[in-house]
């Protein structure tokens, strides 16, 4: 049986929690010694600017050892005074666990201290820990909230965030039009992500009408920046034909470039050209390094597919025990196809190795879970 393939594209959600305001910018050459002195004089004088660009040196290694300790000592010193990016990257501090032990609720509370300042970092970092649960129970709405209140502020992150907040109906009714607005906004400023969604709008006809050259325009623009998500569209794009003459090729061209990045589903999708050889030539074991990676991030569709490799013995010696393992996770993942063939396959096993198998998947999950950590 071969394995099957299902080419979508899935439009995600980058949310960023780990974004530092670098404010000060020293002089090179001979000035930089003299900006250094100058901030360390005015920092220790009490000037909670200064202290604020202090800690920002000693973080991005400006002129002087990173020291992630002596940052937090000076954006502590800024923060205590209510100067607001202080606030906000000692925020990321915690968030991050530089130079500080890992809190998410100390980052939301500095998150706070800054995002009720105006500052459209922290608002929009404050979305995603409601988004996440980080330091706070999950909430949609309030998530929505603060990356609004960023978005308006012109930050392409926040406008992009909220953009897919519309597409998939999480704190507000769902709606496309909504959400092609504020990624337009987003890509007015050459935002990757926010390209690459509009990209799978026109690609769907969501929010606009289909139109498949538009959504290759958006998707080269983002993979110009080096978006994963995007090449793997691009990749679609070619396997299929839509909006570009149809090239093997190219497509594993591009699902290479994002399977490279570590993109699951083009991880799973470069499996397939390699099993059934088709742009590259015919490479099980290739297929099967490939299924694997995709597998191991929790791709459903590529441990189903991996489950084929070993039931069969195509590119991997066989074994049903390790085809049984994947399969059970695939189904348990969602992909209903994988529970037929763990079905059938269950009926050439003994009962011990089926309880081998259902340990084994128990193992594959807790090392997914690990990894995503």
């Amino acid at each position: 049986m071969l394995s099957q393939v299902m080419f979508k594209k899935f439009r995600v959600i980058f949310y960023t929690t780990l974004v530092i305001m670098f404010c000060f910018g020293s002089q090179a050459g001979a000035d930089e010694k003299k900006d250094i002195d100058a901030a360390i004089e005015a920092a220790e004088q009490g000037d909670a600017k200064a202290q604020c660009n202090l800690g920002t040196m000693y973080a991005n290694s400006q002129g002087i050892p990173q020291d992630y300790k002596k940052a937090f000592y000076w954006y502590t010193k800024a923060a205590e005074q209510g100067d607001a990016e202080a606030q906000f990257n000692l925020g990321t501090m915690y968030d991050n666990g530089q130079g500080v032990p890992q809190d998410y609720k100390k980052a939301v509370y500095l998150y706070t201290k800054a995002a009720e300042q105006g500052c459209a970092l922290a608002q929009s970092n404050l979305g995603a820990m409601y988004y996440f649960g980080q330091g706070v129970p999950q909430d949609y709405k309030k998530a929505v909230y603060w990356y609004t209140k960023a978005a308006e502020q012109g930050y392409d992150l926040a406008q992009s965030n909220l953009g897919a907040m519309y597409y998939f109906g999480q704190g507000v009714p769902q709606d496309y039009k909504k959400a092609v607005y504020w990624y337009s906004k987003a890509v007015e400023q050459g935002y990757a992500l926010a390209q690459s969604n509009l990209g799978f709008m026109y690609d769907n006809g969501q929010g606009v009408p289909q139109d498949y050259k538009k959504a290759v325009y958006w998707y080269t623009k983002a993979v110009e920046q080096g978006c994963a998500l995007a090449q793997s569209n691009l990749g679609v794009m070619y396997d299929n034909g839509k909006g570009v003459p149809q090239d093997y090729k190219k497509a594993v061209y591009w699902y290479t470039k994002a399977a490279e990045q570590g993109y699951a589903l083009a991880q799973s999708n470069l499996g397939v050209m390699y099993e059934n050889g088709t742009g590259v030539p015919q490479d099980y074991k290739k297929a099967v390094y490939w299924y694997t990676k995709a597998a191991e991030q929790g791709c459903a569709l590529a441990q189903s597919n991996l489950g084929f490799m070993y039931k069969n013995g195509t590119g991997v010696p066989q074994n049903y025990v390790i085809a049984y393992a994947w399969w059970n996770l695939s189904s348990a993942n969602g992909y209903k196809n994988s529970i037929k063939g763990r079905d059938l396959l269950s009926r050439k096993m003994t009962r011990q190795q089926i309880a081998q198998a259902q340990e084994l998947s128990v193992k594959f999950q807790d090392k997914i879970d690990r990894a995503n950590k």
